[in-house]
């Protein structure tokens, strides 16, 4: 069986400087693109029969740059949606909340096209992503599937691969423009790899 390849998109100006980022359409900067070719030689050889990606600028621009053609766009790859913390730091949310913890707290109401996601929630989308890999599986046989997508979510994909609550997304860091893989080993849910990504000396420029 194939593994399932994770993709967090390469650097936009928000997740250089920390701002949550969930549905404002950031391009990546101009190191993003960079961190996002320095992705071909780490796909090479692996055979990807299927790959997803998040409905935003920055994931499909990482998924065409990385020479990941034919993407299928998956709108429940889109990031957690921080609510009325899009666009703010941690250390500013901890300013007025200095417990405040996004994994255990979830986020504060925005605007109503843009309400905000709580842990639960994020948890019962990627159940969902992932139970429509696991019928892919039925068409891809042993070849990987790519999910090129973001941080908050992925991290959540990740921890319910492993049978684990949505909260302990949090255990699995994710680097901008990096791969990591989740497959099985003795039958059980593992992960195979983690931030795989060349060292930026030998990226191109």
């Amino acid at each position: 069986m194939g593994e399932l390849i994770l993709i967090r998109h390469g650097e936009t100006e928000w997740s250089r400087s920390g701002q949550h980022t969930s549905y404002t359409d950031l391009p990546l900067t101009d190191f993003g693109e960079r961190q996002a070719r320095a992705l071909v030689p780490l796909l090479a050889g692996r055979n990807i029969a299927l790959t997803l990606v998040s409905p935003a600028l920055r994931a499909r621009s990482t998924a065409a740059l990385a020479g990941l053609a034919g993407a299928r766009v998956t709108p429940e790859l889109r990031e957690w949606d921080y609510g009325g913390y899009e666009g703010i730091t941690t250390r500013e949310i901890h300013r007025t909340r200095p417990l405040w913890n996004l994994w255990t707290d979830g986020v504060d109401p925005g605007a109503e096209e843009h309400p905000g996601e709580s842990p639960a929630q994020i948890g019962e989308r990627a159940d969902r992503v992932l139970a429509g890999v696991r019928s892919a599986r039925e068409r891809t046989g042993t070849g990987d599937i790519a999910l090129v997508a973001h941080s908050h979510f992925l991290r959540v994909l990740t921890a319910r691969y492993l049978g684990l609550t949505p909260a302990e997304g949090r255990l699995f860091q994710l680097a901008t423009g990096a791969v990591s893989r989740l497959g099985t080993e003795h039958g059980q849910p593992v992960v195979t790899a983690l931030n795989l990504a060349l060292p930026e000396s030998l990226q191109e420029r």
